[in-house]
């Protein structure tokens, strides 16, 4: 077994066909199949189940891509540090975000990150909070924040931070008086609203308090995209329920959205850190975890942010080899 027929067959497993493989790979299919074939005689069992839809891994072709696509994330990154200059801690670490998370702390982060640690290359994977939990359960993320505490892999999760979560409207709109700050849960289901699909935890989230007040929503919109979400409040479609981080890479770009609390509940979400266990973490991903903490901590500290509080667990100090 080496590391080359390891890429193979975890790119065999991401295409779901053969032939695809083969024309991304740029090796010829029957090469590629022989490759697969003695991968198989040296784990002595199948790893691929093929049928006329492509292929598909058995439950021990799984388990090596699991452990195939952590080894290879490994590998590149131990081949960016033999090709850095000594000194300071450097290496890839690979972050997954969902869209409101990464308007509130995305930037901060990056910069935050490029001043202390400017050798550490940062991936950022931006999606709905499914695919990051998805992507961090195959192992292929170091770190991901998330807003539920679904077992992922042999992955550590930590409270992190609250969010509480505001009916958010265009500035300019006459959804809402102009003048009133809060809203109550009623008065916001008689109006339109553009929420994710019901496959989104924010959506159930939302659907959960309507319910067990025994109202009905004027749902006119289900957009799974915050950009889109955002776009469609600002053209006056209606209004929508999110976090503060939603609005805040809008209020950057020179579009204004009121953001009004819900004076009948407590309207909050539970945001968690997922990482690899220690003895999995490279120091490149165990800084950015830190730093990722603490970046948190200050903007709730220093009141840069509205509508966030801090976890019981992000409390503590970072490390002192990770401050310095």
């Amino acid at each position: 077994m080496d590391i080359r027929q390891l890429r193979f067959f975890a790119h065999i497993v991401d295409c779901g066909s053969l032939s695809r493989a083969s024309r991304e790979l740029h090796i010829a299919q029957p090469a590629l199949s022989q490759h697969i074939a003695k991968l198989e005689a040296e784990v002595g069992k199948p790893l691929l189940s093929r049928s006329s839809r492509g292929v598909a891994p058995t439950e021990n072709g799984l388990a090596l891509y699991h452990h195939a696509r952590f080894m290879l994330r490994q590998f590149d990154q131990t081949l960016e540090i033999a090709r850095g200059e000594v000194g300071p801690i450097q290496g890839v670490a690979t972050l997954g975000l969902p869209a409101t998370t990464v308007a509130a702390i995305g930037l901060p982060l990056v910069k935050r990150l490029r001043e202390r640690f400017p050798k550490i290359l940062l991936n950022v994977v931006e999606g709905m909070s499914g695919h990051i939990g998805q992507l961090m359960r195959i192992g292929q993320l170091d770190i991901a924040v998330l807003f539920n505490q679904e077992p992922a892999s042999e992955a550590i999760i930590e409270p992190l931070m609250t969010e509480e979560l505001f009916f958010i409207v265009a500035e300019h709109a006459d959804l809402v008086p102009r003048g009133q700050g809060t809203i109550g849960l009623s008065d916001a289901a008689a109006l339109p609203l553009i929420l994710p699909t019901r496959d989104h935890g924010l959506r159930q989230r939302i659907d959960v308090e309507f319910e067990n007040r025994g109202l009905s929503t004027n749902v006119v919109a289900q957009v799974d995209s915050l950009s889109l979400v955002m776009d469609s409040v600002y053209d006056g479609m209606g209004a929508t329920i999110k976090p503060m981080g939603a609005i805040m890479r809008e209020s950057a770009g020179g579009r204004r959205f009121r953001s009004l609390r819900f004076h009948d509940l407590q309207f909050r979400r539970r945001n968690f850190l997922y990482t690899l266990p220690a003895d999995r973490m490279t120091p490149a991903a165990a800084i950015v975890a830190a730093e990722l903490r603490e970046t948190v901590r200050s903007l709730v500290t220093d009141r840069i942010w509205t509508g966030f509080e801090l976890a019981e667990s992000n409390a503590g100090e970072l490390p002192e080899a990770m401050a310095s």
